[in-house]
């Protein structure tokens, strides 16, 4: 399979008919994409096509709005990762950014299938020795796979590794003229996934003089050899195109006169496949070549294995230093699902509204006043999605300075400033396949702003100091007490980022819209800290929740969970907490109860009879006049009126 072509029906190109010729193609509005679609509900880099030896698959890539596969009237929804990705099949349309405005659709047109490589010669996995019980009879040539072999203990990363194979490739057969490394994608050696993909990871080409190079342009490979090899599990000797009429494009297409396919394995997976060619001159490989780079592979192939498994652990390692080190030095509350508590209407409806977007990978813009738990809300959301086995990293924007602040976000290399004695990683590296929450968001410089709006384009960071971005998965959710908008109306915040972040907003209700909510919080609080302090209390007295009910809470929840803890302390052990061990504030309150004449009920019998008060007050201040009573109750006419018949007062 050589390529294909896509037929966008929907979105800014609709009508176009792309050809792609590429094993991998990114899909995006960023101009480093390979097709760029700018459409505005499309990522900047969003999601790619990755050509397998058998089929094409699609892969999103952490993209805002999500990728979707429509098959058969049935929308499969495209997971970010290659354990998630999801295989096309002829009459297959995808969707990037969602259906409708601002996103595209196109229909992906496979290639015909090529005919199969006419085979000349074949060994299989299980016949391949090793150098030592190798049955070539050439000294020189032994000798020199012994020296390969030791050089390929050399390299210590997986690079350096891939690219000695490539040139001891080229170095034992002379008439080839290039050398193409694929490895399997399995994101962990030793999980693949159930269909892997084999990617080119290193060309090595044949310069003049003999030195070995690496192309500056991606060299196509002959995919038949590949489907051989992969399908009988063996090293393949393919045919010279030119004199025995082997019929295969992807041969011909790239000027190839003759191939040699051979598999690294492990076991019974197969890692990856090295291909030697012979472009553009009249050379044709034999049994010998094929002979000796058997032999080659059987070695390489345990080199391969274990640099791609230091790698992964490395890489693993530097993920949990960085973890340990933020859970260490900087973990804050959330990191375990707090309970969300309510169950008055303003609750319910956040919590519904909540459980819709959990699941998906559009930014969460958290509003509320202070202390109205919106880190809580933030938390909920992360560990209540898929998400919720890797980190959620948190931090407020108004915490820090903003070198510190951009250095903490985004991560620093070794001597980017002063001070700066090691590499860090940033909180989003830590956050990787997980949830960052930016509280106080409006506070966030106007320069960082910009950075941020790039992660949310192009799912990339770049640290401090560093030449070179690297992709994270991370979903973001930000809060802020202040409005957003009027700070963009002002020109203290991006509205280009306003928008990004402002996709699917939450709204948390204040404390004094939760009257049915304060008892429920003022137990749960007297619980908590009773268990901590070690000290039994026996609960509220009438009054005491009369007064916690009547009070305003500027301070929200936050305000209500210091006052209970307070009077914890205050309250003898196995006694119950009355007015009197209350705040000067809601003492004030107890005072008034008081004064308006409430009688001894539940909570919402008290509160309405305070309410009926301080209606009647307000009327008869103002003789009668129910707009003047309405603008000193801060409520307008209607909600008096509607206030009234509720209370039986019209």
């Amino acid at each position: 399979m050589l390529g294909m072509k896509l037929v966008v029906t929907e979105g800014a190109r609709a009508g176009e008919r792309l050809t792609l010729t590429g094993d991998l193609t990114r899909l995006g509005r960023s101009p480093s994409c390979d097709v760029i679609f700018p459409d505005t509900m499309v990522s900047g880099v969003h999601a790619r096509l990755v050509i397998g030896a058998e089929a094409v698959s699609l892969e999103d890539l952490g993209s805002t709005n999500g990728s979707v596969v429509v098959r058969a009237g049935q929308r499969l929804v495209v997971e970010g990762s290659p354990a998630g990705r999801t295989q096309l099949e002829p009459g297959d349309e995808i969707e990037l950014g969602g259906p409708g405005a601002g996103g595209v659709r196109f229909q992906v047109q496979l290639e015909p299938e090529q005919p199969e490589a006419q085979v000349l010669s074949l060994r299989r996995i299980e016949e391949i020795p090793t150098v030592s019980g190798s049955a070539l009879r050439d000294t020189e040539l032994l000798l020199a796979l012994r020296t390969i072999d030791q050089r390929l203990q050399e390299p210590e990363d997986l690079l350096g590794v891939l690219t000695a194979v490539a040139d001891a490739a080229l170095t034992l057969t002379p008439r080839a003229s290039h050398a193409t490394l694929s490895l399997s994608d399995a994101p962990d050696p030793r999980r693949p996934p159930p269909a892997p993909v084999f990617l080119p990871m290193v060309t090595r080409t044949r310069g003049t003089g003999g030195a070995m190079l690496t192309p500056e342009e991606p060299i196509p490979m002959a995919r038949s050899v590949l489907r051989r090899v992969l399908k009988e599990r063996a090293a393949v000797l393919a045919a010279d195109v030119t004199s025995e009429g082997l019929g295969s494009d992807s041969l011909l297409g790239a000027s190839i006169q003759s191939t040699i396919g051979v598999p690294l394995w492990r076991g019974e997976e197969i890692l990856g496949v090295l291909q030697v060619d012979s472009r553009g001159i009249p050379a044709t490989f034999d049994t010998s070549d094929l002979d000796v780079l058997s032999v080659l592979a059987s070695n390489a192939s345990l080199a391969v294995s274990n640099a791609r498994l230091l790698q992964h652990l490395s890489s693993m390692e530097r993920r949990l230093q960085g973890e340990v080190h933020y859970l260490k030095d900087r973990a804050r509350p959330g990191q375990r699902e707090a309970r969300l508590i309510g169950n008055s209407a303003p609750m319910v409806a956040l919590l519904e509204k909540l459980e819709k977007v959990v699941d998906t990978r559009v930014p969460v813009l958290i509003e509320g006043e202070t202390g109205t738990g919106k880190e809580l809300i933030a938390a909920a959301l992360h560990h209540r999605s898929r998400r919720h086995a890797k980190l959620l990293v948190a931090q407020n924007c108004a915490a820090l300075p903003e070198a510190l602040l951009e250095s903490e976000l985004f991560g620093h290399r070794r001597g980017a400033f002063t001070g700066a004695t090691e590499d860090r990683r940033g909180l989003f590296e830590l956050a990787d396949g997980g949830t960052l929450f930016l509280d106080e968001i409006a506070e966030l410089p106007l320069s960082l702003q910009a950075k941020l709006l790039r992660v949310l384009q192009e799912g990339e960071v770049r640290p401090l100091g560093a030449t070179s971005t690297r992709r994270v998965d991370v979903r973001i959710v930000t809060a802020t007490h202040r409005s957003l908008a009027r700070e963009v109306a002002e020109g203290r915040f991006r509205q280009d980022l306003y928008y990004r972040l402002e996709v699917f907003p939450l709204q948390v209700p204040p404390l004094r819209e939760r009257g049915a909510d304060i008892a429920l919080l003022a137990s749960h609080f007297l619980q908590t800290y009773a268990l901590e302090f070690g000290k039994p209390v026996a609960g509220f007295s009438q009054e005491a929740l009369a007064a916690l009910g009547a009070y305003e809470w500027p301070g929200n929840v936050r305000e209500l969970q210091n006052e209970v803890q307070r009077a914890v302390i205050e309250v003898e052990p196995g006694g119950i907490v009355h007015a009197a061990l209350l705040g000067p504030k809601l003492r004030r309150t107890e005072e008034l109860l008081t004064r308006a004449g409430v009688t001894r009920g539940s909570l919402r019998e008290m509160t309405e009879q305070m309410e009926r008060w301080f209606l009647q007050q307000a009327l008869r201040e103002h003789a009668g006049n129910k707009t003047a009573a309405a603008k000193a109750l801060g409520i307008t006419r209607e909600g008096l009126h509607k206030k009234l018949r509720q209370l039986g007062m019209s």
